[in-house]
């Protein structure tokens, strides 16, 4: 009996993993509501905004969090007449984002290769892209907030073409230091 106990344990903490509960930062819509634009971090009135909801996440950290930014996101309402079946612009607008750790840090991936913005959808791909950055740095913020070590994430534009080739320019190399408590 002892060893099949101990097995089953063993077999137990091999499949454990760690689930915490973080804030997860998102480029989401605002179509569908009474909202006509807001303005946003990046200056500009937009009928969308960075918002962030609480996820349960597992996984590699930061890069599980980084490419939780594009999971989809249905706002709960009370209200019947708010139909909007996708909030999340990065789902909508068919934006991927990965992470990966490097040598010299975080690196993060938008593939634009697929990018389509929709009609309904009232935004340019580089209002897109500042949004989504926006929304990386938040992201991570919140993660560096708990940590002690210094952090450098570097965000690459991957996909473009001749035609939105200066989408590039928005890559961007952030390091965040500890903050002192």
């Amino acid at each position: 009996m002892k060893p099949l106990f101990l097995a089953l344990a063993l077999c137990t903490t091999l499949h454990a993993t760690t689930i915490s509960i973080v804030p997860i930062h998102e480029p989401i819509s605002l179509q569908g509501t009474d909202v006509d634009e807001i303005i946003t971090e990046t200056g500009e009135a937009l009928q969308a905004n960075v918002l962030s909801r609480p996820m349960a996440l597992t996984g590699a950290f930061p890069e599980t969090l980084v490419e939780a930014i594009r999971t989809s996101h249905k706002i709960p309402t009370n209200n019947p007449n708010y139909t909007v079946e996708e909030a999340n612009l990065l789902i909508l607008c068919n934006v991927g984002i990965s992470a990966r750790a490097t040598d010299e840090g975080l690196l993060v991936e938008l593939d634009v290769s697929e990018l389509k913005i929709p009609m309904e959808v009232d935004l340019t791909s580089r209002q897109l892209l500042k949004l989504t950055l926006i929304a990386v740095n938040r992201t991570l913020e919140a993660y560096h907030s708990t940590q002690t070590d210094p952090l450098t994430f570097m965000v690459s534009i991957e996909g473009v073409t001749e035609k939105n080739a200066s989408l590039r320019d928005l890559e961007v190399t952030i390091k965040m230091e500890h903050a002192a408590p």
